[in-house]
């Protein structure tokens, strides 16, 4: 399934690509940060899979929800949080999103409906179906999605959180962005069905299969009437995308349980190259338009790195601020 060009317009569809290069630039950014050690903390990058973050994410409303995960960057990006706060959280600095207390693995942004990524594999689950249980009471119109990788579908609480959004009819989007490994384990090797979606028989709802998860388009459609039904009552719903990391699992995975070539062949499906060729083949912009996004890309993140260093330490003090809620 995918989407025509034509049916789009061109300011959302050059939307889509700057928040694909925003992402790109962002965690390439953060890689060459962390190697200088001025990123405390584990990271994990999102290079790679742009497309499957943005064209899920920009088929919701501004107000609904996404809870994420440990490899979180490009979607909180893609739902719109401030780059300048990003990278001073990532970077442990007081003006960070969450004052510099949470990190690459916790980003949370209340503003833009990001309720919170999660250092715990698998432990977005129940907190999405809560929060789409409170949308459901309150009859809000608004939706969450929880985004998870593939390796987190082997843990028990995907199997409890799908199972009582069903018995609930909840208004959820589970979605699993597969990039083929948990860690260093192939997911082919620990779970026994063909594809991840297909697991929906056990709890009846519908399933979703995109097997390009490196066309953003494909992406953004198959979302698109995922989201209306959703939306309109129809309850729950799994969507599986296949897409890749290019880097290891995180900051300290070299990657070697995967050869040169596998990781050649998928940067050769560089989702971000393939949307720009797309949008110059069928005249929706010129390669001087899109030359100025990508510049003005790199200018936003190097902004955002001058912030985050020109930004102060949290104070002794801090770390006693937040613990309970009033």
């Amino acid at each position: 399934m995918e989407e025509k060009m034509e049916n789009i317009s061109k300011d959302k569809l050059l939307s889509l690509y700057e928040s694909m290069l925003d992402i790109r630039n962002f965690d390439l950014k953060v890689n060459q940060l962390v190697k200088r050690g001025m990123v405390p903390g584990m990271t994990h990058l999102s290079v790679g899979e742009e497309a499957a973050n943005v064209g899920a994410i920009a088929a919701l409303n501004p107000d609904d929800f996404i809870t994420s995960n440990h490899r979180g960057h490009g979607q909180v990006i893609a739902k719109g949080i401030d780059l300048n706060g990003m990278m001073a959280e990532i970077m442990g600095k007081a003006t960070g999103t969450c004052k510099g207390k949470g990190g690459s693995m916790h980003i949370a942004d209340l503003e833009s409906g990001n309720l919170g990524a999660n250092g715990i594999v698998g432990g977005g689950h129940g907190m999405a179906v809560g929060a789409a249980y409170t949308q459901k009471v309150k009859n809000t119109g608004k939706i969450v999605m929880c985004c998870f990788g593939d390796g987190a579908t082997n843990e028990g609480s995907f199997h409890e959180a799908m199972n009582l959004a069903s018995v609930w009819n909840v208004p959820i989007i589970f979605y699993s962005i597969n990039n083929g490994y948990g860690i260093s384990t192939d997911i082919k090797k620990v779970t026994n069905v063909e594809h991840i979606y297909q697991r929906v028989a056990a709890y009846g709802m519908p399933g979703y299969f995109i097997e390009d998860g490196n066309d953003v388009l494909a992406v953004y459609e198959t979302f698109r009437k995922a989201v209306d039904d959703v939306r309109a009552g129809k309850g729950p719903v799994l969507i599986e995308s296949v897409t890749y990391r290019w880097f290891g699992h995180s900051s300290s995975d070299p990657g070697k349980y995967r050869t040169k070539e596998e990781v050649d062949s998928w940067k050769a499906k560089d989702p971000n190259i393939k949307f720009r060729n797309r949008l110059i083949e069928e005249g929706i912009a010129t390669e001087e338009e899109l030359t100025k996004l990508e510049e003005n890309s790199k200018q936003k993140i190097e902004e955002a790195v001058d912030f985050a260093k020109n930004s102060p330490e949290p104070t002794l003090e801090s770390a006693f601020e937040d613990i309970f809620s009033d």
